[in-house]
Formats: C-alpha cells, structure tokens, sequence
C-alpha cells in the first residue's frame, strides 16, 4: 500500500487542463475539413468515392455533411484539384443538424444552455448511456472520458446505471431493430426535463449503415439536443461538446 501511494505521488497530477489548455490532436487525426471552394470543378470524384453518401452539390457549392461523414479520408485522397483538406479543428459538435453541413458558410458550434437549465444542470448531469447498436468505437471513446486523462467528473458530468436517476441519455450506435424499443423505453425513463446526446455518426443519420432495413438511420423519432459527430469522435471532440452545452466553456 505505501509502494502504491508513493508510486501515485511521484506520477503527480495526470489529467490534463482543457479546456484552459488546447489539447495537442495526433498527427492522423482527421478533424473539420477546410474547403477550397475556388479550386473546385465539380468533377464528383469526391462525391463518388464517399462510403457514407456524406458530399453533395447544392447550387453547385461543395457540401460535406458532417452527420454521415465517417472521416474516412477517401474524398481528399481522390480529388486531382486538393479541393478538400482535414484540420485538426475537433470543436465539431453542434446544436442543430443542419449545422453539421461543411460548406461556404460560416460553421456554427453546439449553444449552451439557457441560463433556467444551466442552473438546474450547469454544474450536476447525469447521463444514461444507450449502445444501440455500435461497434464499441464510440462507446469506447466515451467511456475513456472517466479516466484519469480526461476526468469528465471534475465538470460535474457522470454516467449513471439507470435512467431514472439520469437528466439525459447519450446514445451511440444507429439504432438497430432489435434497440428502437430499447431506447424509447430508456428515453421515456428518464424524468423530465431530459436531455438526448447523439455521439457519432451512426446515431446522427445511420452511418455507413444509412437506409439499411435493419437501422433507423439514428435517432430519428426523438428530439436531439446535441449532436456530436465522427466515427468515432475524439474523446475532446465529445468532451468540447458537453461542457460547451453546459456553458462551462
């Protein structure tokens, strides 16, 4: 026991200081893509070669829909012209999902809360996790967030075993046949006023699994207050997003 208590003090303090500090992305991390709009002539080799359907043409302006984009990097790796670049911006996470489109526009990050709900959840949330249906990508780039390196506890967000005792869940996964009764019931658990999280791309519009006969393409019948994208999302990028909603940001 004395082996392990010094062993913990001369490891010091391990967790890392976001967000009053950016953090240091990977060298292959893939985050919001940068569109080089005067270089582009509408070729769609970018939009052929997409696994997720995630680009489109509207009114012949480049769109990349970060709700289906699986950050695979075959749109970049095919395009002769260099139209499309991946940053290391991993602020991705949004309120609204139209606000998940890449294009000319300016991009628009998650709001916070009210002021009435940051009150009641500014500094206490408890969410119920849902896997409906992922692969554990997600769900273990969410899980690590309890960790010592990220201590999502220290911004007064916890995971809890039942949904009753939650303020929201936070759903993975594209919501499979065998889950869709699952998560309605999970939902309809938790009290009022609640929360709904959507993390990565499958639980936003289906994935690589869109229009499968097998997947509800997501949450589809319940309202989302966060949507939060990749596959998986950064462990940061899932952070930002929830500090950001609670106005702790």
């Amino acid at each position: 026991m004395i082996k392990a208590l010094i062993a913990r003090i001369k490891q010091g303090y391990r967790t890392y200081p976001f967000p009053k500090k950016e953090p240091v992305m990977p060298e292959r991390f893939k985050g919001r893509h940068i569109l080089h709009h005067d270089k582009c002539d509408k070729c769609g080799k970018c939009k052929d070669a997409c696994p997720a359907d995630a680009i489109f043409f509207e009114k012949e302006i480049l769109n990349i829909d970060l709700g289906k984009c699986v950050f695979c990097g075959q749109c970049q790796n095919v395009c002769p012209k260099d139209v499309i670049e991946f940053s290391k911006d991993y602020r991705l996470a949004a309120a609204n999902r139209d606000d998940l489109l890449v294009n000319d526009k300016e991009k628009k990050l998650a709001q916070s809360l009210d002021k009435q709900s940051q009150r009641i959840f500014g500094r206490s949330l408890k969410l119920r996790q849902v896997s409906a249906g992922g692969c554990n990508a997600c769900e273990a780039d969410t899980n690590v967030l309890t960790t010592l390196t990220f201590d999502l506890d220290r911004f007064g967000i916890q995971f809890v075993a039942s949904p009753r005792h939650a303020d929201g869940i936070l759903v993975t996964g594209p919501v499979t046949q065998n889950m869709k009764e699952a998560l309605k019931k999970t939902y309809d658990a938790v009290p009022s006023p609640k929360f709904v999280i959507a993390v990565g791309a499958c639980a936003i519009s289906g994935g690589i699994f869109n229009d499968h006969s097998e997947v509800n393409n997501g949450i589809e019948d319940i309202k989302v207050d966060l949507y939060i994208p990749g596959c998986p999302p950064h462990p940061y990028t899932i952070l930002d997003g929830l500090i950001t909603f609670l106005g702790r940001r």
